[in-house]
């Protein structure tokens, strides 16, 4: 279970999308995003469209508020 600012969530399955955004001189270059299900939103108080910062820290990709 996370335990993360006291939200008490069990571990949620979560899905790596990509799709191509163009090709130049034969190379694809890819964007990808990351569905994060809404019940995880809805308890961060996330609103769409606002900004999120990401790093990397052991391995882990980790996701906040500006």
């Amino acid at each position: 279970m996370l335990n993360f600012l006291n939200l008490n969530i069990k571990w949620t399955k979560m899905r790596l999308l990509s799709q191509t955004s163009r090709e130049y001189k034969g190379k694809e270059y890819k964007k990808y995003w990351v569905v994060i299900p809404s019940k995880l939103v809805e308890k961060l108080g996330w609103k769409t469209g606002e900004e999120l910062e990401g790093e990397i820290k052991d391995d882990k990709l980790v996701i906040e508020k500006e």
